[in-house]
C-alpha cells in the first residue's frame, strides 16, 4: 500500500489543536472528536460486536429486512468505500451495513465506519460508536486507517444527504464534496461505491431546515451556531415517539423499512500523488462514482413493493 504507516495520535494532534483550543460547544465536540481520533484504531471492542451480533443479526434479518448483494465485487486488496445514507440523524442503511460486514468477515477483514462529529461527540452515542470501530470522517483517521490495511467506509454527503427531504429519497447527494478522491489518491486504495435505498424511509425528512438554521444566525447569541455544529441544516423530522421533531441528534425511532444495499464494481485511480491537485480528473472520479451509486439506487428503488416499507 503506498505511504508509510501514520500514527493516529500524532495526525489526531496535528489536526485538531485548534478546535480543543474553542470553548463552549464546539470546544467540546473538539476535544471529543479528538480523543476518538487519537483513538482511530482501537476499535471494534471485539468483545461487544460478539455479545451485540444476535441482536443486530435479529434486527437486519426481521425488522430492516436488509439485502446486500455485491460482495463478489469487493477486492482483496484494502479498499475505501463510498456510499449514500438516508433517514436522519439514524441511518439505519450504514449501521445494518457494518453489522452485515460484522457477519460476514468477523476479525478477518476490519472495517471502520465514519461519522459526523456531532455524533462522535454525543455522551453514550459517540462511545458506543468508538466501541464499534467508527471514527471520525477526518483525514487524520481516514489515512491513519487505510494505513493500517483496514477498510474504511465514508457517506461524503454527510448531514446533506443524511437530512435531505422525503421526496428525494432515492437521489444520491454525495454534497459536491471531492475530498474521497483525493484520499484514496493518497492511500493508493481503489474506491467501492455502496449504493442502498430504504434507510429514508425509516424516518420522514419533511423540510431540511436550511431556514430554520440560516434564521437561527441572525438571533444574537446564536451567530455561528451552525459552525459549531458542523452542518447547515436543522431538519424537521415526523417520526416515534415524538412526532415532529428539530433533529440534530436522535430524536427518533427508526420504522421497519426494507434497506436494499449493493456493493458496486470498485473505481481504481491514479496512484501519483500529483494527481491530488488535477482537478479535472478529481472531478471525473467524483462523477463516476456519484453516477454508478444514483444508477444502482434507480435500479434498487424499482425492487420496491410498497411505497413505505418497502
Amino acid at each position: 500500500m503506498a505511504g508509510r504507516p501514520l500514527d493516529p495520535a500524532a495526525v489526531a494532534k496535528s489536526g485538531s489543536d485548534t478546535r480543543q483550543s474553542k470553548g463552549g460547544i464546539e470546544g467540546l465536540i473538539g476535544r471529543r472528536v479528538a480523543a476518538a481520533t487519537e483513538h482511530a484504531l482501537d476499535g471494534p471492542n471485539q468483545r461487544l460486536m460478539r455479545a451485540q451480533k444476535p441482536v443486530w443479526d435479529a434486527i437486519c434479518k426481521y425488522y430492516f429486512r436488509l439485502e446486500t448483494s455485491g460482495w463478489e465485487r469487493l477486492p482483496e486488496e484494502t479498499s475505501l468505500l463510498i456510499g449514500n445514507h438516508s433517514g436522519g440523524s439514524l441511518t439505519m442503511d450504514a449501521w445494518t451495513f457494518v453489522a452485515d460486514w460484522w457477519q460476514r468477515f468477523g476479525t478477518e477483514r476490519v472495517l471502520h465506519a465514519t461519522a459526523h462529529d456531532v455524533l462522535m461527540a454525543a455522551p453514550g452515542l459517540g462511545d458506543y460508536f468508538r466501541q464499534v470501530g467508527v471514527i471520525p470522517a477526518s483525514r487524520e483517521g481516514v489515512s491513519a486507517a487505510l494505513s493500517a490495511g483496514c477498510d474504511v467506509i465514508i457517506w461524503p454527503g454527510g448531514e446533506v444527504d443524511a437530512m435531505r427531504n422525503w421526496r428525494r429519497r432515492d437521489e444520491a447527494v454525495l454534497g459536491g464534496r471531492h475530498g474521497f478522491v483525493r484520499q484514496a489518491i493518497r492511500s493508493g486504495v481503489p474506491i467501492v461505491p455502496v449504493a442502498s435505498v430504504g434507510g429514508h424511509d425509516t424516518a420522514f425528512v419533511l423540510s431540511e431546515g436550511r431556514w430554520i438554521a440560516n434564521g437561527l444566525e441572525n438571533i444574537p447569541g446564536l451567530k455561528g451556531l451552525k459552525q459549531k455544529l458542523r452542518g447547515s441544516q436543522l431538519p424537521i423530522v415526523l417520526g416515534i415517539p415524538f412526532g415532529l421533531t428539530i433533529e440534530t441528534i436522535p430524536t427518533h425511532l427508526p420504522l421497519p423499512a426494507k434497506i436494499r444495499t449493493e456493493l458496486l464494481d470498485p473505481i481504481h485511480v491514479d496512484k501519483d500523488p500529483q494527481r491530488v491537485n488535477d482537478r479535472d480528473y478529481v472531478n471525473s472520479i467524483y462523477l463516476e462514482v456519484e453516477s454508478a451509486i444514483q444508477a444502482a439506487m434507480d435500479r434498487l428503488a424499482k425492487q420496491r413493493r410498497f411505497p413505505i416499507f418497502g
